[in-house]
């Protein structure tokens, strides 16, 4: 902790060598020292008379934040003119009034015209209150803030340039923001086309370019310039086919077609380009961002310094392959090619996939290998996540087992035809299956996750990105080359994609016009990660896999024990291992519950008791924290309870709705249990783990769903699947259908045809 003037602040410890920009976003959280540029559209209101006040105020507390973070913050403001102009509009018309009261009375105040505002006066008149106002903002964090206003000259003047530089380094030193504008009062009109000069120069015509100068005189690590677009579009933003582009390149103007400039200010986007690159070239990292937003304008600036994917980021660092965005377009047109594909052409692409897994096993183990060794000398997996991560000959056999099931069931997935109505004469309606779009996947520790994924999208006829976790990363490498070498023996490469840049998940969630459904496979965490990050994305999928096993007075002493086993101990790790254990309380101190808690602990389960279970021993194992915990390991709870009501009742209050079973001779009181247990599967007599794709016949699952809506549990190939109407008719029109008209609805309901057998 560093004092100065008695105001403590955090220091971190963030320095670098100045002279080159951060090549990536991720990196952006590096910086020490940042300068952001607010546009006139962003302090000021939409009429333009005053400044955003709720806006400011939240840009203020976002640079206190950083700020009092121990980083070197600098802002160029825009706002003194529309501020002035607020003030003196009030002046005139309060002078106006009086004097026309006294010569003509009231009638005609209301027709009282305002004289056009010279922009200097306005700035003069309005740059006092704007510091004020930063000041008193400011203030709120214990925060100092300093004026400083500057013309060209004071740059092309080496004296002057030395001062300037000498006063900002020494408010820095002192823990002040420097706020920073032209002096809009004394400045001349700008040159036409005197923006650059040269390499070492820039003309200080409007703040874009003041930013752009400072930025590099001051070596600052990263340049925020927030205005009222979202960022640079390769075409007008507003135009049709307009696109965020999200990394823009030096040597990318050329693809770029700007448009008119701001509603307010000096300084269009293509001025702002122009300072962003010369910032670029001075080793200034630059972002063009969307200050104007009310859904992000509150958190921008900290987004854009977190290494968010917000806005435009300038790179001098072209990456090796396509971006992310790219790679959606790509998977969305493989799609449909895959989609137009005959049944059987899907299926041959499949079937050689499973070829592969076994002809190529050696080269996948032993890339499989390197992931296991990185893993373990990294030490940051867990043990159970180290057993998804491992691949063996008999998972990638099984593998290729689940996938020739795939192709074998896939023959008429897409465009099946499951209704069909004549509407009238002539006029009938089909309804058809068809595929949902594009799919994102995102996986961890579970390379075998991405051929089974594939091969599902495959026969659904979907687009498929995939991001898998970094500790899988040869794995999934050689297993999606070997995807798209399969995909490739009918020309349809490129519709499943492995997402391999920096891009975090939360940024790929915010991919609207690109993913229209994503599936997380993983733990719990990550789930519930992604369903907050998804922006207008359905998340399909289980946050927890809280899966109950209730063993009832009439179980059979056979089936309970071989039941239980299976259902915790064949693989814990897994999201329908067994993880809440309830038993009748009628079966307490039975040979029945003595058998169970011995082949626990011959298991070498660890064992917490609910409370209801502890209430029952005198000394009973740890009470368990919460009665709602996944632990995917060699844990479980067991808790007792008093009928199957209360068993149902326990499981809809703790549950995950996921998987539960009962084990019971009573044939009702099974029958009660499979009917009223509210979960995606429901079991009697049977080990939890058969909640699986493979095992439910569907050659392998994408996921299991615990949601309501489309799909839910075990999601093979028919919950990739959405349906589209076609309506075959003949000059058939509504009108026709009136009251007075010609057609009377039929609506019959008429014959599917023959599904293939093959």
């Amino acid at each position: 902790v560093r004092c100065w003037s008695n105001i403590p602040f955090i220091t971190m410890p963030l320095s670098r060598a100045h002279g080159k920009s951060f090549a990536h976003r991720s990196e952006l959280k590096h910086a020490k020292r940042i300068v952001v540029k607010l546009g006139s559209a962003v302090v000021t209101r939409g009429d333009e008379c005053g400044l955003a006040l709720g806006r400011l105020a939240s840009i203020v507390e976002q640079v206190s934040m950083l700020q009092n973070q121990g980083r070197e913050m600098m802002i160029v403001t825009s706002g003194a003119v529309a501020f002035g102009k607020q003030r003196l509009r009030h002046e005139i018309l309060l002078s106006q009034s009086v004097r026309q009261a006294l010569h003509s009375g009231q009638s005609q105040l209301k027709d009282m015209a305002i004289p056009v505002l010279e922009a200097r006066a306005c700035a003069a008149a309005g740059q006092s209150g704007l510091m004020a106002l930063y000041e008193a903002m400011f203030t709120q964090y214990s925060i100092c803030a300093a004026q400083i206003l500057v013309t060209n000259l004071d740059f092309h003047d080496e004296q002057k340039r030395r001062n300037l530089n000498g006063t900002l380094h020494e408010l820095l030193r002192m823990n002040i923001v420097p706020i920073i504008n032209t002096n809009d009062a004394v400045v001349p009109p700008p040159e036409p086309n005197s923006d650059l000069q040269g390499v070492n120069v820039i003309s200080v015509k409007d703040n874009d370019s003041l930013a752009a100068r400072l930025a590099v005189e001051m070596k600052t690590d990263l340049l925020i310039v927030l205005s009222d677009v979202e960022g640079l579009f390769d075409s007008p933003p507003g135009s049709d086919d307009a696109k965020l582009i999200d990394i823009f390149y030096p040597g990318d103007q050329q693809s770029v077609t700007f448009g008119t400039k701001s509603r307010v200010g000096m300084g269009g986007m293509e001025a702002k380009v122009k300072a962003a690159l010369w910032a670029l070239q001075g080793g200034t990292s630059v972002v063009i961002a969307n200050g104007t937003h009310p859904k992000i304008s509150g958190h921008v600036i900290t987004d854009i310094v977190e290494g968010k994917k917000v806005g435009t980021f300038f790179s001098e660092v072209k990456p090796a392959g396509p971006t992310v965005e790219q790679q959606g377009e790509m998977a969305r047109a493989g799609g449909r090619t895959l989609a137009a594909l005959q049944p059987e052409q899907r299926a041959e692409i499949i079937y050689r996939l499973a070829d592969l897994l076994t002809d190529q096993r050696e080269e996948i183990l032993l890339a499989n290998k390197k992931d296991l060794e990185e893993a373990e000398n990294k030490g940051r997996l867990a043990l159970p996540l180290l057993k998804r991560l491992s691949l063996s000959t008999s998972k990638l056999n099984s593998l290729a087992i689940g996938l020739r099931q795939i192709a074998a069931s896939s023959q008429d997935s897409v465009g099946r035809v499951i209704r069909r109505t004549r509407i009238a004469k002539d006029l009938d309606l089909e309804q058809v299956t068809v595929p949902i779009g594009v799919l994102l996947v995102i996986f961890e520790s579970r390379p075998d996750c991405l051929p089974q994924v594939s091969a599902l999208a495959i026969a659904s006829g979907n687009g498929l990105l995939l991001k898998g976790g970094k500790e899988a990363a040869h794995s999934n490498q050689i297993l999606h080359h070997l995807t798209q070498e399969a995909l490739s023996i009918h020309g349809v490469k490129d519709a499943v994609q492995l997402v391999n840049t920096r891009e975090e998940v939360e940024d790929l969630c915010r991919l609207d016009k690109l993913i229209d459904l994503i599936i997380p496979r993983g733990s719990s965490q990550l789930v519930r990660n992604i369903q907050k990050a998804a922006k207008g994305i359905p998340v399909m999928g289980h946050s927890e896999g809280i899966c109950h096993v209730y063993v009832d007075t009439d179980a059979s002493v056979e089936k309970v024990t071989r039941i239980i086993r299976d259902s915790k101990c064949e693989y814990p790790a897994a999201c329908n291992a067994l993880e809440t254990l309830l038993i009748h309380r009628d079966l307490l101190r039975t040979p029945l519950f003595d058998q169970i808690i011995d082949m626990l602990r011959v298991e070498q389960v660890k064992i917490h008791a609910g409370p209801k279970f502890a209430s029952y021993l005198t000394f009973s194992p740890s009470e368990v924290k919460s009665l709602r915990t996944e632990y995917g390991d060699l844990e479980c709870c067991i808790e007792v309870v008093d009928t199957v009501h209360e068993a149902v009742e326990h499981i809809h209050k703790y549950g995950s709705s996921h998987t539960d079973v009962i084990i019971t001779e009573n044939e009702k009181t099974a029958e009660f249990f499979l009917q009223h247990v509210d979960s995606a599967c429901v079991f009697w007599n049977a080990s939890t783990r058969f909640s699986d794709g493979y095992r439910f016949g569907l050659g392998a699952e994408v996921g299991i769903s615990t949601s309501r809506i489309h799909a839910r549990g075990p999601v093979g190939i028919e919950g990739l699947l959405t349906t589209k109407w076609l309506l075959r008719g003949d000059n058939h029109v509504v009108s026709d259908f009136s009251e007075h008209g010609t057609m009377k609805y039929l609506h019959e309901s008429l014959p599917l045809p023959q599904r293939s057998t093959s």
